[in-house]
Formats: structure tokens, C-alpha cells, sequence
């Protein structure tokens, strides 16, 4: 890339909200992106709508390189409750045009420093993809089920310490982007 042209994490804007707060052009957004990625790109069918992300918190990444805010990255976060103790992450995904530049990276450690800041000791789960076992571990997150089937496609319950997935990768999004709460 040219000084022109600087990296596209950089012109990342980052929407860090509860259900409540997104705007009807973020719920579209984000629920386009999870249709894309999740039952037409992985090919499988399932009940997104779930009832659970009127409960949860939603970090959105738009890029707005062209002068059109697009949706680069999303992820939910849902609270303790009644089947878990855990804050869980969740629907995580990069747009297709914004995939091989780092952005899952990025917005897991933002993930986990709002997580941390809002959340103290809480512990953190989530429920990977099987692939994607070594990209959540970097984050310490570790296996705490058997690999299994879920709509088709192999996954593993992973679980790790919010402050101590959240140390993993300090300093490495400094600078990147800007955070609106």
C-alpha cells in the first residue's frame, strides 16, 4: 500500500453498542452480513434470528474508504444468563471483501478490551468453528468440549479468562481505527 492509500484497519470505525443503541441501517448491515457468511457462504440453513441479540452487545467495524459506510466485521456479545455464567462471543465474521488483512484479529482484542472494561473477571466462552481452534487459542482461549456437529459444520466450546485473552495481544490494535461507544 502507498502513503496514498493507507491500510483499510486504519479507516476502520468501530460501533461498540448494545441492541438498544444500533441504528436500523446497523441491523440491516448486520444482519446481511450474517446471511452472507452463515447460511449462504457456509451453505447451511439454520435460525439465525434467535431472540438472543436484543440482549446482547454488538461490535460492528465499517470501513468508510470510498465514502460509503460499509461493514467490514461484526461480532455479538451475550451476557450471563441462566445457561451460562460466562459472557459468550458469538456470530463473529469478516466480510468477504475485507477477509486476509488482519480485521479478525483486531476486532477480537477490541472485543475483549470492551469485554474487560465493562466486565471484570467475568470469564469468556465462545463456541468456534473446529478450524479456527489455533486463532482463538492465541487469544487463550482453550477447548472445553469434544469437537461436534452443529448445523453441519464441525465445532468446539472454547473458554479463557477475559483478562488474560484480553493481555494476549496488548498494544496490537493501538492505533487502529477509532472506537465509538
Amino acid at each position: 500500500m502507498t502513503a496514498l492509500s493507507p491500510h483499510p484497519l486504519v479507516d476502520l470505525e468501530w460501533r461498540w453498542k448494545p441492541f438498544g443503541d444500533l441504528t436500523v441501517t446497523e441491523v440491516y448491515d448486520l444482519l446481511a452480513a450474517r446471511s452472507a457468511v452463515f447460511v449462504v457462504e457456509q451453505n447451511c440453513v439454520y435460525g439465525d434470528i434467535d431472540g438472543l441479540d436484543k440482549s446482547a452487545w454488538h461490535l460492528l467495524g465499517y470501513s468508510n474508504r470510498d465514502g460509503e459506510a460499509r461493514l467490514a466485521g461484526y461480532l455479538r456479545v451475550l451476557l450471563p444468563d441462566e445457561t451460562s455464567a460466562d459472557i459468550r462471543i458469538g456470530r463473529v465474521l469478516t466480510t468477504a471483501q475485507f477477509r486476509g488483512i488482519g480485521l479478525g484479529n483486531v476486532m477480537l482484542e477490541r472485543a475483549l478490551e470492551h469485554i474487560v472494561a465493562q466486565w471484570p473477571d467475568v470469564a469468556v466462552s465462545l463456541h468456534a468453528q473446529a478450524h479456527l481452534q489455533k486463532f482463538y487459542g492465541a487469544f487463550g482461549f482453550e477447548p472445553i468440549s469434544d469437537i461436534h456437529d452443529e448445523d453441519g459444520i464441525p465445532h468446539v466450546w472454547m473458554r479463557g479468562a477475559a483478562i488474560r485473552a484480553a493481555g494476549i495481544r496488548g498494544a496490537a490494535i493501538r492505533g487502529a481505527g477509532t472506537n465509538v461507544a
